[in-house]
């Protein structure tokens, strides 16, 4: 089967080959990958930046494809059953974290940018009959961690106003249409005014370019305040979000693009009672109720580009570049 590995034998660290048709064990199912997506993580892990590197393992934690194969104690019934991957392994017990084994589809174990994956059939679900292949490819990674941050931790509702930075992202764009869909009253940020416009014809109220100089008091005139944000650059931006988030409000924050906040205004934190929350991922009850959200209120994923998985690299420079609207879509 034709796969993308990450690789040390070449400056672009990945590497287009041909591999071993898996096959399934018992409790395992054999998928052929109709599409898969990127995510940011693919990235840090070609650019070394993720734990437990291994080279030579295939790429990808999001994917959709048909059941071909099933390996014993597996219900017949998945057999041919167009499927979605939760790309968590071993999240465990509690909802609020995940275990200390916990790990992702896609490094160190094989993942979805190949003709072909293996994974345990519970971790398999059913395709929202309203996606097409490359749509559900889109959902998985970026879909959980969204829900989680949305509504486990910020526990999202209707007539809030509601902030998502950075609306460019994989994971932002299903912040922004799953608070929009709760009924929210949602505004965004990016650093690109078509960014803005295309959240505008998603449902997002307005947006701020974060380029701009005090882009914060525009938004404070615009919106008097977030009850809710949902942000992934962490950095010195934070402290710019305390200015504009409400008293009682809630920052959730899943990512750390800017890095670390060198002078965090804690006194503005306790005053006005506001809570930072990390979030990663989700557990799998998040999956199955982000499944369920997603085909009740038939959303429709953000796709930037689709490419064949021979072009892998092409849309891995365009994610490193940020250029990106929504994700990457490979199909092999």
């Amino acid at each position: 089967m034709k796969a993308i590995i990450l690789t040390d034998q070449n400056e672009d660290k990945l590497d287009f080959v041909t591999l071993p048709k898996p096959s399934p064990a018992t409790g395992e199912v054999l998928i052929k990958i109709k599409a898969a997506a990127l995510n940011h993580r693919d990235q840090w892990c070609r650019e070394g930046l993720y734990p437990s590197i291994k080279y030579g393992t295939v790429l990808g934690s999001d994917g959709a494809g048909v059941v071909e194969e099933l390996g014993d104690a597996v219900s017949e019934k998945l057999l041919g059953q167009e499927v979605l991957i939760n790309p968590n392994i071993g999240w465990g017990e509690l909802p609020n974290v995940q275990h200390k084994d916990f790990k992702i589809l896609g490094m160190p174990d094989h993942g979805t940018l190949a003709e072909y994956i293996v994974v345990k059939a519970d971790r398999v679900h059913l395709k929202p009959s309203h996606l097409s292949f490359e749509e559900a490819a889109a959902l998985p990674l970026g879909g959980l961690t969204a829900y989680h941050a949305c509504f486990y931790h910020a526990q999202i509702k209707a007539g809030e106003k509601v902030l998502i930075t950075g609306v460019g992202g994989g994971v932002a764009q299903f912040a922004m249409q799953f608070a929009v869909a709760a009924g929210a009253e949602v505004y965004v940020t990016s650093g690109a005014v078509d960014k803005i416009s295309q959240a505008k014809t998603f449902g997002a109220l307005e947006g701020f370019n974060y380029k701009e100089s005090e882009w914060q008091k525009a938004a404070l005139k615009t919106t008097g305040g977030f009850d809710k944000i949902i942000d992934s650059a962490g950095g010195k931006m934070l402290n710019t979000l305390l200015d504009i988030v409400k008293p009682g409000g809630k920052i959730i924050f899943y990512g750390a693009t800017l890095g670390n906040v060198e002078q965090l205004n804690l006194r503005k934190i306790f005053w006005n009672q506001i809570t930072l929350q990390g979030s990663t991922m989700g557990s799998d009850q998040d999956f199955e109720d982000m499944i369920a959200f997603v085909s009740k209120h038939k959303i429709h994923p953000m796709i930037s580009s689709l490419r064949p998985l021979a072009q892998a690299l092409e849309a891995f420079e365009e994610m490193k570049a940020g250029k990106q609207t929504g994700k990457l879509v490979l199909c092999p």
